[in-house]
């Protein structure tokens, strides 16, 4: 029997079950309900409006001057978008497999055979020339196996694109929360430097007054001693400055810009924009690294596909026309022809169970990824939930360390004047002194820690209606 009729035979065989293709392989997608409430908090259900576009968020022009410094010059974004580049290549060469490759090929074959071999009692040169156009063994994809690798392909260059999005509002927060940090710590120098300032005259006017015989050796040295606390100090914010410009010139990937100006003061940066009440958790949807986490979660459903597709026979086919002929010459002249067809049917019977092993690696691949997914989801409510409550109090606490800064000047102010009257003790003004500047790095934090929740709510709902790279349609 012919290689042919048992082919014909093989086919007749395979064609009543072509309607299983690649979509009946792979298992319908169903996105998993979401692991988390409905709703941030049970009194926050309403209405609300849309977040805003990071620059609608950072009303500050020079914060905003920054991030798209930033954007454009950061080496660690970049090769995040150049690895989005690297995955969409992969996908096209991956949907390149469903189509023939089709390849022209022409070649001169020269051979001299020696006069025992020949077969004509001479030495004997055989020429032959070709020219023709093939296609090799090319897969005919009945049971969507190369279309399922694709589709996972795919997915894994969408979750790529979300990957760079989460990436870019990653740089953008950490921008924003480095330039803020930078601010207050220039803040913070600036009244450690006052500080120093006035506890140095206050240590001259102590030792002023242990040359009167008014003060004590006590006294002198208690007020040197705060006066080092100062200078120290000043040194301590002075290095964290120096080390928040240089992290801020790494991020933005480019130095400082000389006309920058130089905020010394948290309220001189405009407020970030606040985010509105009424937040259903379903906003958790837009985030860039949940929609990565759900594509890495269809192409392991793809994938599935692809591991079926392994228990039915594969059919190959090559084929070749062209012509061919001993004289150049001549090797487009008619009856020079020739074609094959070489198809090959493979039937898996026996692999020592390699085909139910990739079956069961595909579905553990799928369990882990809806795993993931959701774990991805509940990380980004807490993310949330937590950012929510630390709004909800932080306006209360800015306003008591507001009045505790105005009660520890007033003490501060007493204390000084009844000391510098003789009526008490310089133990009184020692402690209002530490009072007082604890009571200034304190409402500087807080006033620190207001901003940072507002940008930590906007990075955790996903950076506001912050599109990720664009996914065009050619794309497919």
């Amino acid at each position: 029997m012919s290689f042919f009729s048992l082919f014909t035979r093989a086919a007749a065989l395979v064609c009543p079950c072509l309607a299983l293709a690649a979509c009946a392989l792979a298992p319908v997608y169903e996105r998993p309900d979401m692991p988390v409430p409905s709703s941030f908090n049970a009194g926050m259900a309403g209405s609300f409006s849309p977040l805003p576009e990071w620059q609608a968020f950072f009303k500050d022009p020079t914060l905003h001057r920054l991030i798209v410094l930033a954007l454009q010059n950061n080496r660690n974004l970049r090769a995040i978008v150049e690895n989005v580049d690297r995955v969409r290549a992969q996908y096209h060469i991956q949907r390149a497999d469903i189509l023939p490759t089709v390849s022209a090929d022409a070649r001169s074959d020269n051979q001299s055979l020696p006069a025992d071999l020949s077969g004509v009692g001479r030495r004997y040169i055989v020429r032959q020339q070709q020219a023709g156009v093939g296609v090799t063994n090319f897969e005919l994809d009945l049971w969507g196996r190369l279309r399922s690798l694709s589709e996972a392909a795919l997915e894994t260059f969408y979750s790529a694109e979300n990957d760079a999005a989460s990436a870019r509002m990653a740089l953008i927060s950490e921008i924003a929360a480095v330039y803020l940090q930078l601010v207050a710590d220039r803040e913070l120098l600036d009244i450690t430097r006052a500080t120093y300032k006035n506890r140095k005259n206050q240590h001259d006017l102590v030792r002023n007054k242990f040359a009167a015989g008014v003060a004590s050796r006590l006294e002198v040295s208690q007020a040197r001693g705060i006066m080092e606390e100062a200078r120290s100090n000043v040194a301590r914010y002075s290095t964290r400055v120096g080390q928040d410009e240089n992290l801020l010139v790494l991020l933005l990937g480019s130095p400082l810009p000389a006309d920058l100006p130089e905020v010394r003061r948290l309220n001189g940066i405009s407020s970030l924009a606040d985010v509105p009440e009424g937040l259903p958790s379903s906003l958790l949807e837009r985030r860039p690294d949940i929609q990565a986490a759900e594509h890495r979660l269809k192409a392991a459903n793809a994938n599935i596909g692809a591991a079926r597709a392994n228990f039915f026979p594969s059919i190959r086919l090559t084929s070749a026309f062209g012509s061919i002929s001993a004289d150049a010459s001549r090797l487009f002249e008619g009856g020079a022809g020739f074609w094959s067809f070489m198809p090959s049917v493979t039937i898996p019977l026996f692999d020592t169970g390699r085909n139910i092993a990739l079956l069961e690696v595909s579905e553990a691949e799928l369990r882990i990824a809806a795993a993931e997914y959701e774990k991805t989801i509940q990380t980004a409510f807490r993310e949330v939930a937590d950012a929510l409550v630390q709004r909800r109090y932080i306006g209360e606490q800015l306003d008591a360390d507001g009045s505790l800064l105005k009660s520890a000047a007033t003490t501060y102010n007493l204390a000084s004047t009844r000391y510098e009257a003789g009526v008490d003790s310089y133990l009184n003004v020692l402690d209002a002194q530490r009072s007082l500047y604890a009571a200034q790095q304190g409402f500087i934090a807080t006033r620190l820690q207001r901003e940072n929740t507002a940008l930590t709510l906007f990075k955790a709902l996903g950076g506001g209606w912050m599109a990720p790279l664009a996914t065009s349609a050619s794309t497919r």
